[in-house]
């Protein structure tokens, strides 16, 4: 039996715990990704990891140090993140769509070392370092540029053996930038263990091993693809399936027609616009094994819609940056739409009420806590923040859920996103889901508006081809769904129309964002 002076004890790098079992199984000349016309080798992926990590070891990034990555989706993702790994450095993957004043927050939060970036973001760093003190050294993957180093050329002159340093198992080892919807960014600081069961959603469930591709169109800053499409597909001895751009439609048929991948992740709003462009009929589409989705809620006519297209359910789950994995998941043999599901194997939740008590009556909203082996520690030097959250081993989500009789839970919203209106409190999501059945909404986003009285009411933003006098006639049907399926008191004041939603750049809404346009008088019914 294990004990927790055990576990103490241990010792462990993250990148032999996710490179150590398929090598030792003899997987060298298996394929662990694949980059287009590329094609990595566990064996060569090792190796140049090794060159990566002896290169860094030159330039004295220690233990410890941390180290920004602003790189696409290439294999030198891989043998980067690797290398810091190998030598107990701390490597920071960071949105490719950040701000040049939270790209400099990040840069002096981080206290960063090295800033690793393809050329394609050059003129969004060089924004970022015109706002900061201490600027860190700079290496560029794919390009010589003048006051900066080479990565290509590092490499080349380093060696192919590298014996990674053994930490701690509660030892920091990778950070995560969370940037929320309102605020600074927030480091999220995750430790060795994080990924010591990362097996367990990708393995256990979905039943991954060699010979699986896994595809994921989010990118892998992204900890929804980091956790499932990096750590855990090469932990089982899977291939990941790259591609360096931002996905399209036709990006992702072309991959998927061409590589063939087994498991593929993808947020609802991708997964409707492969169903607009008439995309996932199309053979490929229905010899992917599983679907997993997360990032948004699937309405139950997408999940549908979706079943009907590819003969897949595509699986809704949760998880955050703070968890790596997800920590709800519908089950292949299991689902039920609308819901994100059941925990996945080895984490434990609990619905907390309003006075602090555990819920355990079905159908009662709660905020989810969760406790799992892949749990941050905390957020870097944010003492407050961090106690508010983590305690006791739990993680508060402040996500609103409920759960049915049969287990399953409900998200209902953000805690901070949740209304009162005519006294009774409203889940944005739930009204959501209702519109997106329509088929003329591309997306949706509810929010509340104080009125002349300062009263809350609803006003509800939409994506939707429809123009000119067939908006009235889409009003009154969207109206018609929603007093159909929910109270009358759900039913919005207003209904906007929105070209793109407000996002982050880690591509949460803003719905503080949307509230500004009506407050300041920025659109219109």
């Amino acid at each position: 039996m294990t004990t927790a002076t055990d576990l103490n004890a241990l010792t462990v790098n993250m990148a032999e715990t996710l490179l150590g079992p398929a090598l030792s199984r003899g997987q060298h000349n298996d394929l662990a990704v694949i980059c287009r016309d590329e094609q990595i080798s566990y064996g060569e992926l090792d190796k140049r990891a090794n060159r990566a990590g002896n290169a860094f070891k030159r330039l004295d990034v220690n233990i410890g140090d941390r180290v920004l990555m602003m790189v696409r989706d290439t294999p030198e993702f891989f043998y980067i993140y690797l290398g810091l790994l190998k030598i107990g450095a701390v490597p920071v993957g960071l949105s490719t769509r950040l701000a040049a004043q939270d790209l400099a927050y990040i840069i002096e939060d981080s206290e960063s070392v090295l800033f690793i970036l393809d050329h394609c973001f050059s003129e969004l760093y060089a924004d970022g370092l015109a706002l900061v003190t201490n600027a860190p050294t700079t290496i560029f993957t794919d390009m010589e540029i003048d006051g900066a180093l080479y990565f290509q050329t590092l490499v080349l002159e380093a060696m192919e053996e590298l014996q990674a340093v053994q930490l701690q198992w509660d030892s920091p080892a990778i950070w995560m930038y969370s940037s929320g919807t309102t605020g600074k960014p927030k480091g999220v600081v995750h430790l060795q263990r994080t990924v010591l069961a990362s097996t367990r959603l990708m393995g256990e469930v979905l039943g991954v091993g060699p010979g699986d591709r896994i595809y994921s169109t989010s990118k892998l800053f992204f900890a929804f693809s980091l956790a499932h499409c990096f750590f855990a597909s090469l932990q089982l001895g899977a291939t990941t399936i790259l591609d360096p751009d931002w996905p399209d439609p036709n990006i992702v048929n072309l991959n998927v027609q061409r590589f063939k991948p087994t498991v593929m992740l993808s947020v609802p709003t991708f997964y409707r616009q492969l169903l607009r462009d008439n995309l996932a009929t199309k053979p490929a589409f229905k010899k992917v094994r599983h679907y997993l989705t997360a990032g948004e809620k699937m309405p139950a006519t997408l999940f549908h819609d979706w079943i009907k297209a590819t003969g897949r359910a595509a699986l809704e789950g949760i998880g955050a940056t703070e968890t790596c994995f997800l920590f709800l998941v519908n089950r292949p043999d299991n689902f039920k739409p609308g819901t994100c599901g059941l925990p996945t194997p080895g984490t434990e939740v609990k619905l907390i009420g309003q006075d602090g008590e555990i819920i355990v009556e079905a159908a009662r909203p709660g905020v989810l806590w969760v406790r799992m082996l892949s749990l941050a520690c905390g957020y870097w030097n944010l003492e407050e923040k961090t106690e508010g959250v983590f305690q006791e081993g739990w993680y508060c989500t402040n996500d609103m859920f409920t759960v049915d009789k049969d287990g399953m839970y409900e998200h209902q919203g953000r805690v901070d996103d949740m209304l009162k209106v005519s006294g009774q409190w409203v889940s944005p999501s739930e009204i959501e889901e209702q519109v997106q059945q329509h088929p003329k909404v591309l997306e949706a986003a509810v929010v509340g508006v104080p009125n002349k009285d300062g009263l809350v009411r609803l006003a509800l933003f939409i994506i939707t081809p429809e123009v000119g006098t067939n908006r009235k006639k889409l009003e009154t049907e969207i109206r018609e769904l929603i007093v159909k399926n929910l109270s009358i008191y759900k039913c919005p004041r207003n209904i906007y129309y929105v070209d793109n939603m407000p996002v982050t750049a880690t591509g949460k809404l803003k719905r503080f964002a949307l509230r500004a346009l009506v407050v300041g008088g920025e659109t219109g019914v």
